[in-house]
């Protein structure tokens, strides 16, 4: 199976702004829950990117994969520094995390090659 990751967001964003209009008071606080979670603070925007890119896989989100492998991307993440947070999803997750990781690591590799 081939993931094209900026798709799979482009396919979410597309429900999540109908989720809006549904449930709008949950969505925004979702949106400010993430917001808040995301500013930096004692640790800065990339390690907190990193950190929700180790929690995507170990949790098996395919979804939080391809969003927080770009948001490692978009804050300056090294190959190297995205494969240490794999390997750290993986002791936590098991098996199933080094599928997961495997994808995030394409993911990443997406995203850097887009610029």
């Amino acid at each position: 199976m081939t993931t094209d990751y900026a798709a799979r967001i482009a396919e979410i964003d597309e429900y999540a702004v109908q989720l809006r209009k549904l449930v709008p008071d949950t969505v925004t606080a979702f949106a400010g829950l993430s917001k808040a979670a995301q500013t930096a603070g004692a640790l800065d925007k990339k390690t907190k990117e990193l950190l929700a890119l180790a929690i995507s896989v170990a949790i098996r989100c395919e979804g939080c994969v391809a969003y927080h492998a770009r948001g490692a991307h978009r804050t300056g993440a090294s190959r190297q520094e995205v494969a240490e947070t794999l390997g750290v999803a993986i002791q936590m997750g098991g098996g199933p995390s080094m599928n997961y990781a495997a994808d995030a690591l394409r993911a990443f590799d997406q995203f850097s090659a887009q610029t």
